[in-house]
């Protein structure tokens, strides 16, 4: 199974793109997602790479536990803010 983000997915049209971890965009359709499952911009997802007909698409696409793409960017090794010491009186 490949993994990747969801660039984004419109379910009113059922159809949207994720980009791959391998820095492919694969086309996917509401027909390709797994029972129970929605997408939105930013999810974490895994999924069947495949060749559709007009390109690479995703098939038995289903999202990842975890946090959104975008704060599982975030590394935990930032500092946290230090408290600013109170002046002595």
């Amino acid at each position: 199974m490949t993994e990747g983000t969801v660039k984004f997915f419109n379910a009113m049209k059922k159809f949207g793109f994720i980009n791959g971890d391998d820095g492919k965009s694969y086309f996917v359709h509401s027909s390709g997602l797994k029972e129970g499952t929605s997408i939105k911009e930013g999810d974490r997802v895994s999924f069947k790479a495949v060749v559709g007909e007009k390109g690479p698409k995703a098939e038995e696409v289903e999202k990842l536990e975890g946090k959104p793409a975008e704060e599982a960017e975030k590394t935990e090794d930032e500092p946290a803010e230090e408290p600013e010491e109170e002046a002595e009186n």
